[in-house]
């Protein structure tokens, strides 16, 4: 039998949601054509 969901308070889903924003990718200062330029650091192998 279905269950109706509850009501979560405000503070309890904005915090929830807080939580899963997206990290910082790493980045790594690389020459190119004599300019710096930030670029996400790539794992090889």
């Amino acid at each position: 039998m279905a269950v109706a969901k509850l009501k979560l308070s405000r503070s309890t889903t904005r915090s929830r949601r807080s939580r899963r924003k997206a990290a910082v990718p790493d980045l790594v200062p690389i020459k190119v054509d004599g300019e710096v330029r930030l670029v996400k650091h790539v794992h090889l192998g």
